[in-house]
């Protein structure tokens, strides 16, 4: 049994893998602290690196190729709509596995891991260096009326900020029932300085 193939493709996963453990976890998950797209972004890294590698020997069309690619970028669950940032993510680590599945052989090694490191590098500075903010919002049913009223806004978002335990960067005042005597209120707040409130439910602006 010729095992130079096996080690060859072996060397390629784990170099791959590694590459988006850095994207995954030292840059996204850092920036986030949101853990329910570490496990997608990994696996679909890996699933699409396999597919890449072991179709490299089989004549496919460009259009078949492209139809590939675009059917992983744009996938989406039917359970929850996945925010842009992390369809970004997931297109980023696709990007990256096919790149690294099929460039060894025609590109040399150093172009490659360049290409890797640039793309770390530039999703770092965006959100490290540029302090992009994470945006987390809820929808609070409120029951207070009475502090909607133009010239109260102070005290509505004093009472909200007790109530939900978040520091709010501001509201949008929404559907108001009074026979209810209830106001549906989306609340912003900055998700990196309150990571543990709501996780895993939130959706990111």
């Amino acid at each position: 049994m010729n095992w130079e193939p096996l080690m060859d493709f072996l060397m390629l996963f784990g170099a791959n893998l590694l590459s988006a453990v850095v994207l995954v976890l030292f840059i996204y998950h850092q920036a986030s602290q949101r853990r329910e797209f570490v496990f997608t972004f990994l696996t679909v890294s890996a699933a699409v690196f396999t597919l890449c590698q072991m179709l490299v020997g089989v004549e496919l069309d460009l259009a078949f190729a492209l139809g590939l690619f675009a059917i992983f970028g744009i996938i989406r669950y039917r359970t929850d709509a996945i925010p842009i940032r992390e369809m970004t993510y997931l297109f980023i680590v696709i990007a990256l596995a096919v790149l690294n599945a099929l460039a060894p052989g025609t590109v040399a090694w150093a172009a490659i891991a360049s290409a890797n490191a640039a793309m770390w590098l530039l999703t770092w500075i965006l959100e490290r260096v540029w302090t992009i903010r994470h945006m987390a919002t809820k929808i609070v049913v409120y029951d207070r009326v009475d502090l909607i009223h133009a010239g109260r806004r102070a005290e509505l978002l004093a009472d909200l900020e007790e109530r939900t335990g978040v520091n709010i960067d501001r509201i949008e005042i929404g559907k108001v029932d009074l026979l209810r005597d209830t106001a549906v209120i989306k609340v912003h707040f900055d998700l990196a300085q309150q990571p543990d409130h709501f996780e895993g439910t939130g959706a990111n602006d």
